[in-house]
Parts: structure tokens; sequence; C-alpha cells
């Protein structure tokens, strides 16, 4: 019988807040052999990465503590370790690539300073061997030129180039474990496959156990060996990768699993898991994902159920599992708390009856490039190089490539956040491309962006009344105090936050709901087109699908008209009318959204296309 890398067994991990404790892990147990892949899934505030975090020896800071359990590796316990071992097992037989590798690389070091401190701190090795041994590292990850990037900075690299350095660095003392915390969701879907490639590459070689942590459920699929979902603290199923897609049983699996956003659903509102994840401090006697069920019956919320193994080595702690509780005379479906999703509908319109909001012609955007001491220029980065792009009214334009094509600086280019090189921009049959700044605020009124990071986009010293009430006063001066308010209000219940929000900061919100925020801001001044950078790619598929359906029913209520930048092209498959591939600055692919997917004709399109993980279809009873 193996003996697991890894055995996590029974973990409790806690941390003192103002509000009491927070119970983030709550006895999770799972393990992982060598070579394999455990993926774990769920919502944000599930509490997966605190688990990957107490596995690698990283909450014991004075507020977050381990309050029970056992971490075995290879056998051995490691919380009974001093802190002098645990540092030799951190970053040398247990390693971690972070979330986001620009925060978690550091700015003021070269990235050849950064890995080869590894090598001199676990290995011993002297600095010409650790550097050698660095740069035959950056090649197995693929990094251009590794003897020249060797001196670089973080700031000087792509976001893929810096990931592939992160994955170099947990890699380079070859780890019994890696943990991989959303290795790749702010990447495109050909970098992630490279990403995700590289990962399984390097862990055949050297034979390591890898912890997945992601909200890709495609990714997991094509990708893990087990799965363990997680809600409130617990795993509430766990199953063979494979098994599980095509037959999850707990109702939480199987509503993430309905959210996710394709050509299968399109023309429909997405499934929705109403209400959010409870706060660490204050979870259900029960079972913890009571008053979001659409199946939760009388006693769930009092009785907590236990994961107990069901067949083909799938366990799910879910009481429609326990005959026991069934047998209780407590099973009685109860009145259900959460919104009905509604029926499946139409919300599309054929694109060829639609006029014209919006059109781009031949537009560029260069940005020079100087030298010397007096900064003579020398050259230009063409990162819009004469684009033609057209918006019908109510409909949505989807454009996409990978990160460093121009996306979002076409986007800026066309509202005026940036000022174009070239080319000519027309709004409503009225140009745009040289309106003053008097005309330019006339047109900002009706043109609004929504920014990819809910996080960055809001003043975290702002109020929401005032973050939305500030594009108000600038945009409607005519308005009075009160009128402002009253709009403010009403712009807040349309996206599905209340009057009760008015006096709350940002961080006083979940993603999802700081995304609403960012939304009403847009909506508040009545625009006819909105730019959705990338609104949606950081967020849980749960919160994405209903920030999805959010935007289809104003486009469906309002008529109006977005332009889509993004990299998920299943969010692209479910949302646009029509699409844009973008590469080098240029359009190198455009047509409707079917026509496209069914028979791309370019060969990068193609490359996009073969890169998206799939998913079998998802369980409907």
């Amino acid at each position: 019988m193996k003996t697991p890398v890894i055995e996590i067994k029974g973990l409790r991990t806690y941390f003192r807040t103002p509000r009491g404790v927070a119970k983030a892990v709550d006895g999770v147990t799972l393990s992982i052999n060598r070579g394999e892949t455990f993926a774990l899934v769920g919502e944000s505030g599930c509490g997966k990465s605190v688990t990957a975090l107490s596995a690698i020896q990283l909450v014991e800071n004075g507020a977050g503590y381990i309050a029970g359990g056992d971490i075995l590796l290879h056998g051995q316990s490691i919380l009974t370790l001093n802190e002098k071992e645990k540092r030799a097992i951190r970053g040398n037989r247990i390693s971690m690539i972070f979330q986001e590798p620009m925060t978690s690389l550091n700015p003021v070091f070269t990235i050849g300073e950064q890995i080869t401190e590894v090598l001199k701190l676990h290995q011993g090795l002297k600095s010409t061997e650790a550097k050698r041994v660095a740069v035959e590292m950056f090649a197995k990850v693929k990094l251009p030129n590794p003897k020249e990037l060797f001196t670089e900075y973080p700031h000087r690299l792509s976001g893929g180039m810096r990931q592939r350095v992160m994955i170099a660095i947990a890699l380079c003392c070859k780890p019994d474990l890696l943990i991989a915390d959303e290795p790749t969701t702010a990447l495109d879907v050909t970098i992630q496959d490279e990403i995700i490639g590289l990962i399984q590459e390097l862990q055949a070689e050297l034979g390591s156990a890898v912890l997945l942590i992601t909200h890709n459920m495609a990714l997991v699929y094509q990708n893990a060996d087990h799965v363990g979902v997680m809600y409130g603290g617990k795993i509430v199923e766990t199953a063979p990768a494979r098994f599980l897609f095509r037959n999850p049983l707990h109702p939480y699996t199987i509503k993430l699993l309905r959210s996710i956003p394709g050509r299968t659903n399109r023309g429909t509102e997405l499934e929705t898991i109403p209400g959010a994840v409870p706060a660490a401090t204050s979870y259900a006697p029960g079972c913890r994902f009571s008053g979001r069920c659409d199946r939760e019956m009388e006693g769930c919320e009092f009785k907590e159920p236990e994961l107990k193994e069901h067949d083909f080595e799938q366990s799910v702690a879910c009481h429609l599992f326990d005959p026991g509780f069934m047998a209780s005379g407590l099973a009685v479906p109860k009145m259900q708390t959460g919104r009905k999703i509604a029926a499946a509908h139409d919300i599309t319109a054929p694109i060829d009856k639609r006029d014209e909001l919006l059109r781009v012609e031949k537009l560029k955007t260069y940005y020079p490039v100087r030298k010397g001491l007096f900064r003579r220029t020398v050259g230009y980065v063409k990162a819009v190089d004469g684009i033609d792009l057209e918006v019908k009214r109510g409909s949505t334009l989807a454009l996409v490539g990978e990160s460093g094509c121009g996306k979002t600086t076409a986007g800026k280019s066309i509202i005026r956040l940036i000022q174009p090189s070239g080319g000519s921009l027309w709004f409503n049959g009225t140009e745009i491309s040289k309106l003053s700044e008097r005309g330019l605020k006339r047109f900002r009124s009706k043109a609004q962006i929504i920014f990819q990071d809910p996080y960055s986009s809001l003043n975290p010293r702002m109020i929401v009344k005032n973050i939305i009430g500030e594009g108000i006063k600038t945009l409607a001066p005519e308005l009075s105090k009160k009128e402002r308010l009253d709009r403010t209000v009403e712009t807040l219940e349309r996206v599905g936050l209340g009057a009760e929000t008015l006096n709350r900061y940002p961080h006083e919100f979940s993603g999802g709901q700081r995304q609403r925020i960012g939304i009403a801001r847009a909506l508040a001044v009545d625009p006819e087109f909105i730019i959705c950078d990338e609104a949606v790619s950081a967020l849980d598929v749960s919160v994405q699908a209903q920030i999805l359906n959010l935007l289809k029913s104003i486009q469906r209520d309002f008529g109006i008209s977005y332009l889509f930048i993004t990299h998920d092209l299943g969010v692209v498959e479910y949302i646009a009318d029509e699409v844009a591939v973008m590469f080098n600055g240029k359009i190198v692919e455009y047509g409707p959204t079917e026509e496209l997917f069914k028979n791309p004709t370019n060969d990068y399109t193609k490359k996009l296309l073969d890169a998206i993980p799939a998913l079998p279809p998802a369980k409907t009873d």
C-alpha cells in the first residue's frame, strides 16, 4: 500500500477576530499520493487557500492558529516541528505557487536573485552553481532567453512569464508537494494551457504530489485525479475527478457546475446560488449550505451531515444520502428562501436587424519609445494598429485575444481614456475622435466602463453613496442632491443591492458585490454603451453567473450595448453576439459568435479555441 505524500487529518484552522473565532478550516481530511493531483474547488471564503497555507505552515501569525487535527508529510507530523525545522521544509519539500505572481515576486530583486536565494538556502549551492541550476530551471519552464532574463526585474515580464518564474522557484528544489493556488486565474486560455501542461510535465519528471486550488472547473476536469468540493470550511464531496463531474451528488456541487457559462446555455439565464457563503464566525449548527440549498429539508440547519462514502470512491456530506436522517421524520422539504431560477427564455434578437451605435475605423494607438539623455523618440510600440469594429444597439461584441495584444488599450481608446494616435470613432452618427473636452463630457454620460478589478477600481476611502453619486454629480449637474440620492438608490436596487449599502465602504463587500457596485456606477448616468474590461474574469463561477445574468437582464431591459473584453471563451460563447479576435494590435478574425466558434478560419483563432478545456454536460436532474 502506497504511503501518501501528504495526509491532512481533521484539520481545523481558526482565526481570532473582533467578531469572534473564524473557523476558516473546520475538520478537513484529504491525502495525495506521489504523482497525483488533488483539486480543491468552491467559492471564495470556503477555506481552500487557508487549507493550503496550513499545509505549508504559513498561518500561525498571532491571529491564525491550528486548532486541531494533524498534517503528515511522508507519515511524519509537521505540526510538532520547531520553526527552524518548518523553514527547512517550506519552499524545499513543500512549495507553493501563489495566485498573483506580481505581488508574490519581490519587485526590488531580479528574478535570478530570487531563485538563487532558494537554491542557496535549501540546497547549499554556491553562487556559480546556483546560477547554473537557475538558468536550467528557467529553460525548463520555457522562458525565452533564460540567461538574459536572469537579470530582469519582475515588472519587465508579462503575466505568463512571471507565473513561469514562480513555477521555476517552486520546483527548483524538487519538492514532494507542490501547492498551486489559482495558478491560471488571470491568464489567457492559451497561457493557461501552457502553464498547466508545464506543471504536469515537471510533476511527471519529479514525481511531486500537486494540490491544485482553482475556480476553473474545466481545468479541474481535464487535469485533476481527485476533487474535493469545499464549502463553509468543510469538504462536502470528494471523488475521482471524471466521476464527480459526470455524477455530482451534493446540491452545492450540482449548482456550481450548472453556473458555468457556455454554448449549451446560450440564450438562457445561468443558474445561480442565492445568497453568499456564510461568515466563518457564524456558521449554522447543522448543514452549512442551509439557507442556500434548493433541496433543503426540515432539520438540515440543526443537524450537521457527516462526510460518508457513497459509491465508487465518492463521498458526500448531505442528509439526502443519509438513510437514518431520511427515516427520522425530519426529512420534510422546506419552504425555499432562495430565489428560484427563472424558466429558460430567449434573451437575444437577430443581430442584422439592429442599428449601428458605435463604429471604429482604422483606430491606432501608438506609444513612443524614447532613449538617450534627451529622451529622443526612436520608434513606436503599436499597441492598436488600425482596427475596425462595429457595435449594434442592444448587442454584445466580444474582443478576445492574449494578454498584450491590445484589447484593453483599444477599449480605453474608444472611450477616450487614452488619446488615439489615428483613425476615427463614430457614436450615434457623431464623430467623437475630435471632440473637445466639453463634447467628451456629454459623450461619457452615454459611454461608460466597468474595470477588471473590483478591488482597485473603487476608492477605498469613499462610501458607496459617494462612489456612485460622484459620476452623477459630474455628468448630470442639473440634478438636485435629493435627486442624485434617489437615482443612486434606484441604481443599487437595479443591481441587486439595497439602500442599506449606501454608507458602507468597499472593503465591507465581497468581490461579487464590489463588481455590482462598479456596474451600478456605470449605470447611474444612463449610458447607452458600456465597455466591460475583464469584468468577470476573477470571480467564482457562482458569482460570475450572477453578474452575467445581471448584465444580460440590463441589456434586455434597457437596450444597452456592450464591448466585452475577455480571455474567457466560455463567457464569450454565452454572452456575445459577435466576436473580434485580436492579435499583435490587429483584428485577425471577426464574425457572429456561433459561426466563428464552429468554423474559425484564422490559425490564431483555431489555437485559442483548441486551448479551451472542455467539460461534460452538467447534471440536469
